[in-house]
């Protein structure tokens, strides 16, 4: 199980990794003002949840890259023994975001809700980042595991 959980962490930071490209060309593009990682640790820190602190930038990346290394681990153990394939993941994925930007993103004040954004291109940027991130980490976690992408139980005995 260590092992599993070692390369779906390796495969999350990796997807992550990916993810941050789309986001990083969604705000030079115009689409979406700020990055949300940095908010949330803005929120976070202490002082007004909405002003820019010292360090933001570089937390919020780490951060992001922490989180996304969890939900790759999460991920290989949820489908351990099981074929880790592209719609998998990028179901996987959306889930996340949903579950943050319709849920505890806004409730702690952080950013609106997808749905109500007025920043009309942010959703937009962040499902796109989270299906290059879900399809990033099936291919991860499938090369990691092997040809057929399935998890070999002799490993953890």
């Amino acid at each position: 199980m260590i092992r599993q959980l070692t390369r779906g962490a390796a495969a999350g930071a990796l997807s992550t990794l990916t993810m941050s490209a789309v986001m990083l060309a969604g705000q030079k593009s115009g689409l979406m003002p700020g990055q949300p990682p940095k908010h949330i640790v803005r929120a976070a820190l202490p002082g007004h949840r909405h002003r820019p602190k010292p360090g933001e930038r570089v937390l919020g990346a780490v951060a992001h890259l922490g989180f996304g290394a969890g939900c790759g681990a999460a991920f290989a153990l949820l489908t351990r023994g099981r074929r880790a394939g592209v719609p998998l993941g990028v179901g996987y994925a959306l889930l996340i975001w949903l579950g943050a930007y319709e849920g505890w993103v806004p409730a702690l004040n952080i950013l609106p809700p997808a749905s109500r954004d007025p920043a009309r291109g942010r959703p937009v940027v962040m499902a796109a980042a989270h299906v290059a991130y879900g399809a990033t980490l099936a291919l991860a976690v499938r090369a990691m595991r092997g040809a057929d992408g399935r998890h070999d139980e002799k490993e953890d005995r």
